[in-house]
Parts: C-alpha cells; sequence; structure tokens
C-alpha cells in the first residue's frame, strides 16, 4: 500500500506566510557579525567565525549557537558556511528536490513549499532537530532522526551487537534507549547449567563504551535509556545499581577524589552514562495500592520463580530515585494502549528522553514549533494559522523519511515502513505566561490541552491527506484496526477537554473539527505515518528560536542573561512579563515598578501594586515561588491524551523533598495517564558541580580540614593589614547643574543637580516645604548625604536601586512626562535622576524608561534606541561610554552603536545568575565545552552558553 499512489498531482500546497513573487530573505535586513566563544574558567577561545550573515532579528545567543554548532565545512577555509541562508538552503532544498522525486508535488507546488517552508525557518516559526541541520545537504550520511530504540536478545551474538549499534549512534551525536529484559537474570541457569550473567552485569560494558565515545569528542556527550520490566527476577539489583554508585561516590570524594561531574575520576565509577528506567504495569501499580504479593517471572519460560511484596520493591524504586534521581518509571499499559501497531508488536523502551516511544530497532525526527510566534498583538492565540504551519511541517517531516539515512538495516526497514514522527512544541510555558494564565492553573492546562490537541488532530489529518497522494504506511494494512481505534481515543480525550475562556475555546473548536476529519479522511485514505507527535526538550532547537522556555516546561527564572553583539552579557528581566502585566490590566508606570522589582529580587512576592492573585502566573520551575512538583505532573497529564509519543519532561523535587513524596508522585502518574515520570531531588547527586567547578562538599571538607590543619600547628600567624579609602572627588568650583520642579501628589518641590566634568552626577540638592520647617532640615541633610556618598565613588545605579518603589505619602500622579506615577518623593527624585545621568542599558536593568522609549516599545516591540553612525569608530554617548559594533548587509557597509553592558558579578549563564538572587545552588552540571552551568530541558540539560545538551534532541 506504501508504493500505491491514488493522486499522480500531489498535494496542492497554499501559499500563507510568505509573499507571492517577494523570496522570504528579502523581507528581512540582514547583518554581519562575529562570533567568537571563550571558555570562561581557562578564557581559551574554543571557536571563532567572523562576518558571519544573520537576520538583524536574530539574537546573539541563536547566532553563535546556530554559527557553532550547524554551520558545515572546516572554519578559515572557503568551504566553510559563513551566512544563515546558506544553512537553510541547504535544508530547504534538499527537502524541496526529494519531495518532487518522491510524488509530494509537481513543480509550481514545489515553488511554494520552498518559500513557506524557508518562511517559517528564518523567522524562527519552528525549527528541525539538529541531526537534519548537522546532515541534510552535506556529503555526509544525510540522518535525520534524534532518536533510536534498539534491541537485544538472550544471546551474546545480540548483545555484542547491541554495543556495537550504539556506539555508531553515540558517534553520531544522537541517543538510543532500549529494554534488557529478554536477558536472563542472574538466577537463571544457561544452557551448559552455569547460570546466568544477568542484564545489569552487561550494562557495564555498554556504559563503559558510552563514557569511552562521549570524551572522544562527539558532538554531544552519549545519551542512552535502559529499561528493564518490573517483573524481571533482576528488578531490585537494577533499582539500586546507581544509588549503590551513588555511596562509592560519596566515600571516594571524602577520601579526596575528584568526583565532580566530568572530574579525573569519575570515570572509575559505573552506571552514570544512562538514564534507568523501570516499565511497570498496571498490576503491578495495582498490587501496590492493594499491599498484595507481585511475582517475578523467569526469562525463559515465564514462570514465577520469586515472588516479592508490591510495596516493598515500590518503596525501594523510590527510595533510589530519592538517593540518585534514577530509576523513573514507564507506564506499560498505559504505553500499549495509545500503541497504533499492536499487531506489529509491542513498545517496549523509548528513547533516552523519553518522549519517543514506538517499535523495536525504529527512529523519529523531530521539529518543534515555536508558541509565542503564534500570540497575535492582541494577545490572542492564532490557531488558523498555528494549523497552517503544522501542515506544512508535518508534510517536511515525512518527506525527510524518504531521503534520510539511518545506522542499521533494521532500524532502516522499520522506520520506513512506520514512519514515525515527532512534532512538538516548545514556549509554552512563555506563552502562557504572555497570556496571563498560571502554569499550574485550570486555564493554563485547559489552553495546553486545546492546542496540544489541535497539533496532533492537524498532523494526522495531514498523514490521512498524504496517504491519498503517496499511500500509506507499509504496516498500516495489518495495523488499521488498531490505528484508526487510537485516533478515536484521541478524538475522545479532545471531547472530555473543558474550555475555560474565550481564547481555549476558539482552539479546541478548531481542534474538534481537525479529529473529525481524522476519523474520516483515516477511514477513506489510511495514514501515512504510524505516529505523529511527541515532546521533546528542545534544548539547542529552542535557543535557534530564540524561546524563552523549552518543550513544556514553564518559566527557568524571571530573569535570564542577554548576550551583546559587542561581547559580553547583561542581566535582564523576561520580556515576557510586561507583556502578561499589561494583559493583567496594569499601568505603564505600575508594569515598570513591578518589572525593577523582579529585576532586583528574581521573584514578585511583594512586589510593588502587583495582586497576590497574579502571583501563579509568574511562577517558575526555580525560585522563590518554584511549581509544587504535582504542578508539573498535572500539566504532562493535560497533553498526554494528545500525544503519540510521551513527554520529555523531569518533575523537580525540593532537596527536603521525602521518599513518601516522590511515591505520590509517581503513584498519581499513573493514575493521571501519564507514559513516563522522571524525578529529580535538589542535591541528590554528588557529580552536579557548582558554578565555581567544585562539589559544596569538597569545599566544606577543605575548609575542615585547613582548619583543623592550622590548630594543630598553633601557631600565631601575623598577616600585615592593608586598608584601601575611598577618594573624594570633588566637583570644580563652576560646574553644570539643571533644576527640575516636579510635583508628587499634589506636593511641589524642586531638585538641582550638578555634575563634574565628564557628565558623572556629583550633588543632590532638595528644596520642599518651607525654609526652615522640619521636612526642610530633613531634605537637606539628605541631600548632603547623598551628595557625598556620590563623590566618594557609590555608584548611581544603587542609589536609584535602593530608593525607587519606596512607597509612602505623598505619593500618586505626577506634572512629569516621563514618570506619570510615584509611589513617593523619593521614589521619583531617583527615577528622574536615572532618566537625566543614566545610560539606556543601566536604567532597562532596573525597568526605568521615559515617555518616548515606552512609546517607541509600543509601535516597534522595543526600548532600545539605535543610532546609525557613519563612521565604525567608538563613540561616547551622553556620560557614558560605548563600544563599536561592526555590522554589514548585503548592500554595503555600516556600523551600529550598541552600548556596553555590565555583567553581573561571577554569574555567565541564567542559571548561575538565579543563584546569585536566591542565594540557593541550582543543581545542574557544568557544561564540557564552554564550562557554563547548564539549566534543566526536559530531561537533559541545556548549554545557554554554546547550546550543547545533555540529551539526544
Amino acid at each position: 500500500m506504501a508504493a500505491k499512489t491514488v493522486n499522480k498531482g500531489g498535494l496542492k500546497m497554499q501559499r500563507v506566510f510568505s509573499t507571492e513573487g517577494t523570496h522570504p530573505y528579502d523581507e528581512i535586513t540582514w547583518e554581519r557579525r562575529d562570533v567568537v566563544q571563550t571558555n570562561w574558567k581557562t578564557g581559551e577561545t574554543v571557536f571563532e567565525q567572523r562576518g558571519v550573515e544573520y537576520p538583524d532579528f536574530w539574537s546573539v545567543n541563536a547566532s553563535t549557537i546556530v554559527t557553532t554548532k550547524y554551520f558545515r565545512g572546516a572554519v578559515g577555509t572557503d568551504s566553510r558556511e559563513w551566512s544563515l541562508k546558506q544553512l537553510i538552503d541547504r535544508v530547504v532544498k534538499t527537502y524541496t528536490k526529494a519531495g518532487i522525486e518522491h510524488g509530494y508535488f509537481g513543480e509550481a507546488d514545489a515553488k511554494v513549499f520552498e518559500e513557506e517552508l524557508t518562511w517559517l525557518l528564518v523567522n524562527q516559526y519552528f525549527s528541525f532537530n539538529s541531526p537534519v541541520w548537522f546532515n541534510v545537504g552535506t556529503s555526509s550520511p544525510q540522518q535525520v532522526s534524534a532518536c533510536f530504540i534498539l534491541s537485544v536478545d538472550d544471546s551474546m551474538d545480540s548483545i555484542l551487537n547491541w554495543y556495537k549499534e550504539e556506539g555508531f549512534i553515540f558517534k553520531g551525536g544522537s541517543g538510543a534507549g532500549l529494554n534488557l529484559s529478554r536477558i536472563r537474570s542472574s538466577k537463571e541457569l544457561l544452557s551448559s547449567g552455569g547460570t546466568a550473567s544477568g542484564p545489569v552485569s552487561f550494562m557495564r560494558g555498554a556504559d563503559a563504551s558510552a563514557g569511552t565515545i562521549k570524551s572522544g569528542g562527539a558532538t554531544r556527550r552519549a545519551a542512552k535509556m535502559v529499561v528493564l520490566d518490573v517483573d524481571h527476577p533482576d528488578i531490585e539489583e537494577f533499582v539500586e545499581t546507581k544509588a549503590r554508585e551513588e555511596d562509592k561516590i560519596r566515600a571516594l570524594r571524602d577520601a579526596g577524589f575528584d568526583m565532580d561531574l566530568g572530574g579525573k575520576d569519575i570515570t572509575s565509577v559505573q552506571y552514570q552514562n544512562a538514564n534507568n528506567s523501570v516499565r511497570v504495569t498496571d498490576e503491578f501499580m495495582r498490587a501496590v495500592e492493594e499491599g498484595k504479593e507481585f511475582g517475578l517471572r523467569a526469562r525463559d519460560t515465564g514462570e514465577v520463580i520469586e515472588t516479592v511484596d508490591a510495596r516493598s520493591l515500590f518503596r525501594k524504586i523510590s527510595q533510589a530515585a530519592w538517593e540518585c534521581a534514577d530509576p523513573g518509571l514507564q507506564y506499560d499499559d498505559t504505553i500499549n494502549d495509545w500503541h497504533t501497531n499492536p499487531e506489529t508488536g509491542r513498545i517496549t523502551a523509548s528513547n533516552p528522553c523519553s518522549e519517543y516511544m514506538s517499535l523495536d530497532n525504529s527512529a523519529c525526527n523531530l521539529a518543534s514549533l515555536n508558541l509565542l510566534k503564534f500570540l497575535k498583538d492582541d494577545d490572542t492565540f492564532d490557531a488558523e494559522l498555528f494549523a497552517k504551519a503544522v501542515e506544512f511541517i508535518i508534510t517536511a517531516m515525512d518527506i525527510s523519511v524518504a531521503f534520510g539515512d539511518f545506522p542499521t538495516e533494521s532500524i532502516e526497514k522499520n522506520t520506513r515502513d512506520y514512519r514515525q514522527l515527532g512534532i512538538g512544541y516548545a514556549n509554552l510555558g512563555a506563552l502562557l505566561m504572555a497570556m496571563g494564565l498560571g502554569y499550574d492553573s485550570e486555564g493554563g492546562r485547559s489552553m495546553a490541552a486545546a492546542i496540544t490537541s489541535l497539533m496532533t488532530g492537524t498532523s494526522y489529518k495531514r498523514s490521512a491527506e498524504l496517504a491519498k497522494v503517496v499511500g500509506p504506511y507499509a504496516g498500516y494494512a495489518r495495523n488499521a484496526d488498531a490505528h484508526k481505534r487510537v485516533m478515536r481515543k484521541h478524538q475522545a480525550a479532545n471531547d472530555q477537554v473543558r474550555v475555560l475562556h474565550t481564547e481555549d475555546g476558539r482552539v479546541h473548536k478548531l481542534a474538534t473539527k481537525a479529529w473529525a476529519d481524522v476519523i474520516k479522511l483515516g477511514e477513506a485514505n489510511g495514514f501515512r505515518n504510524a505516529q505523529a507527535s511527541v515532546l521533546a526538550p528542545t534544548g539547542t532547537i529552542g535557543f535557534m528560536m530564540d524561546c524563552d522556555t523549552t518543550g513544556i516546561e514553564p518559566d527557568f527564572s524571571l530573569v535570564k542573561f542577554k548576550k551583546l553583539v559587542g561581547g559580553g552579557s547583561m542581566q535582564i528581566v523576561n520580556q515576557t512579563i510586561p507583556r502578561a502585566l499589561k494583559k493583567l490590566g496594569y499601568q505603564p508606570e505600575q508594569v515598570e515598578a513591578i518589572v525593577a522589582y523582579i529585576g532586583e529580587h528574581g521573584h514578585v512576592i511583594d512586589a510593588p501594586g502587583l495582586k497576590t492573585e497574579h502571583y501563579e502566573v509568574f511562577d517558575t520551575a526555580m525560585g522563590a515561588r518554584a511549581l509544587a512538583p504535582m504542578g508539573h505532573v498535572r500539566m504532562m497529564a493535560a497533553t498526554q491524551p494528545f500525544l503519540s509519543g510521551a513527554i520529555s519532561k523531569t518533575v523537580n523535587l525540593p532537596e527536603t523533598a521525602t521518599v513518601e513524596e516522590i511515591e505520590d508522585v509517581y503513584m498519581q502518574s499513573w493514575k493521571l495517564g501519564l507514559k513516563a515520570t522522571a524525578v529529580y531531588r535538589d542535591n541528590c547527586k554528588v557529580g552536579q558541580p557548582l558554578a565555581d567547578g567544585g562539589g559544596k562538599a569538597k569545599k566544606d571538607a577543605a575548609d575542615k580540614a585547613d582548619a583543623a590543619a592550622a590548630a594543630a600547628e598553633g601557631e600565631t600567624k601575623v598577616v600585615e593589614k592593608i586598608v584601601y579609602r575611598p577618594t573624594r572627588k570633588r566637583l570644580p568650583k563652576s560646574r553644570i547643574s539643571r533644576t527640575t520642579s516636579f510635583t508628587v501628589g499634589g506636593a511641589e518641590g524642586y531638585m538641582t543637580s550638578g555634575a563634574h566634568e565628564d557628565g558623572e552626577l556629583g550633588e543632590v540638592f532638595l528644596k520642599l516645604g518651607k525654609q526652615g520647617s522640619t521636612l526642610a532640615g530633613v531634605m537637606d541633610a539628605f541631600s548632603i548625604a547623598v551628595s557625598i556618598g556620590l563623590q566618594y565613588g557609590v555608584p548611581l545605579e544603587t542609589y536609584v536601586s535602593k530608593f525607587t518603589n519606596l512607597r509612602f505619602e505623598p505619593a500618586g500622579l505626577t506634572d512629569d512626562p516621563d514618570v506619570r506615577m510615584a509611589q513617593s518623593i523619593m521614589d521619583y527624585i531617583f527615577r528622574r535622576l536615572a532618566l537625566d545621568y543614566m545610560a539606556f542599558d543601566e536604567r532597562s536593568m532596573l525597568g526605568i524608561y521615559s515617555a518616548e522609549e515606552r512609546q517607541r516599545h509600543l509601535e516597534t516591540g522595543s526600548y532600545e534606541p539605535i543610532v546609525e553612525l557613519s563612521e565604525a569608530e567608538s563613540l561616547k554617548t551622553e556620560h557614558h561610554e560605548a563600544v563599536e559594533v561592526e555590522t554589514k548587509d548585503t548592500h554595503g557597509s555600516e556600523a551600529r552603536e550598541v552600548p556596553a553592558q555590565p555583567t553581573v558579578g561571577e554569574a555567565h549563564t541564567s542559571a548561575e545568575l538565579l543563584e546569585k538572587i536566591t542565594g540557593t545552588a541550582v543543581d545542574s552540571p557544568l557544561c564540557m565545552t564552554c564550562g557554563t552551568k547548564m539549566r534543566p530541558a526536559g530531561s537533559c540539560y541545556v548549554c545557554e552558553g554554546c547550546g550543547s545538551t545533555s540529551g539526544c534532541s
């Protein structure tokens, strides 16, 4: 049936995004940038390519990651790609050519397809998974899949073949998972009469292989998943494997060995390169609920050879997860109840991040949409446009199966026969926040469910339309009834979604129509794809699309780092927050005050003017208002019924969480219909270094050792104490000053400020109340104190951050167009001083903008002024040093000035910044490439500095 072509004319492609007669590139302003990447710990330059070409709206972070990760050709040679146009053309033209060759569309429709796909990619509406960017259109094998599932049987040939296949997949930068349950346990006999080694022993060899290939410099660290069925006789050994190794790591660390992640001695422990999961059944989970015995079965005969207390085993699983985050759980009956191909075989395993679940020896190529791109200016979700984008993307993804290469013959056969796809999305957390919806709220879950249902329904609808043109997948005939049954299950789940507001109602209405079309078209045509959707971690490609949040995740934190074109970085408040506050009805002055508060504190608790009922909109994965663990589980449960596969996500728990809480997460995940759940308790692993590159416990041990040594010496050491005193920088006798009259809440006053010759503020005098009154005396004293502080070097920024947002009477409206509302006289005075004497970039970090800048933001979406210069030279803006940035476009060269930005302490990523603001550790590993602290993305980690991930997608 796969080869049957019903409509030789192919698909009719509708132009939706691009403009006929104008190439997508010609609608964009392009500029040249220099990409220089260094390891911040060593200062070593790890990458350098100058003059790369990108759209001007692409962030520096996005262009850095795409240049370093995806551009092909040796750096410094003519063969090296230097423009985003080359990268996108390399991929899109390959897809278009394959679409013509394989009968998807004719020449005229191919042109529309090519320009639509180009428009979506260059405007960051979606991205393919990394292997597409690595390989498509190059001389390398055209591997398009990021996720692989392998299989292993109970024979030495099969086990050694597992090692080989896994090694080749790791070498290519992808990850793989498999189920070891077919291997006989250590409690069973071999045909020779000896005792079997058991799967755990063979895991050692695979783990060593993965660790070696990882250190060999692959594109990504090796990522793998190992699954064992809960009824395997070696299940307890498997469950406790990594927990025992964690005990070993602690003992070696205390003995002085370097056991941090990436440390030179960590290789002496085993099982550190895989995620472990237990495949549990409904029978086992019911036995846990009822406190019954559960049978462990021989692999060859299936007979029960041992019984265990189900609750005791469940407790051991949860205890091990509490100690070291492994194992996670995969719910076997739920997974296979939603399986479209049961006649071919059961689903026994997943990829390393647990979102792809399908047949053994199969692969899945992924692509993710940027949800925030479909939020219109009026803060409504453009569901119609979203559905059109899904149609184009799912078509392209299916074409890739036609020309893609695969690592083994068995994987190639199963992937071509079943054509599993994994469309998904990123930026859900940012979208919900911008719409004023809490992540852990009924409204947030309803919106997420409706969007996910629309995405998968539209995907299967297009799959049925493709089946009419190029035929259904080869395995469809034998699985037709099962496939259609699962489609009806999706439709029934969609009918059960309870919409709560106008927006999710509109999206759900379209989803309902899409599922009706799926049933109708599927009955007539069959389906082109056995699977359509997953929710992947979207680590590197999330940065490529400039997403604020990855996959299904909530926002990581409210403050982030932004890379600058001239080098360096600056702290910014998540730009979704002002949009959310406006949606919630706050006035511009209130928004400024709240944003300024968040910039200083990193959270919204006690933010000036923010209603407590709106706090939930700004809840994050980490920080003072971190989401409760069940908030993550409930969001996964809302979207799971509308996914072919599963969800890559880890449920984060605080360090104080108990084993009982982990048991509850695992039990509720099963009851709510999830396919898989992974947990992570903060600081449960030794091998998660802090930002200084050393484990906290190791530092504490070193401090204790130093103290003991000092006490043993019993010596008194004389240390010369050097005291550095500040020098007062007095103002000249004649100086430039400005006097400002103001009214705050009806109270009138005058402020006179004097500056040094270089424009730096040096004195402030305030006139309030009658001369000789108490108020006038206090203001005189305050003015002298602030002036002396300024002359002794206290930055104006410090005064502004401390005195803005102070609330006392008189307060209210002012007569200043730049500061329309003040919470007190002090609040007004220091906002006015900031506007008069601080550079834009210093003010913006505090959320202080002029009326002109706020108007510019309403019109263009950006507060920042762009100063065009006629020469490429370093200039000075008023009272502030700026740095020259060379920019070029396709029509010539010009220079644009971007003000220099200060970095915040020793932080280099949002994870480190959050640590500095909150004073608590973010338990994530350091990046192996650039040394910065990674942050969670799904069940993996991603580096904001270079885009490296610890996962497979």
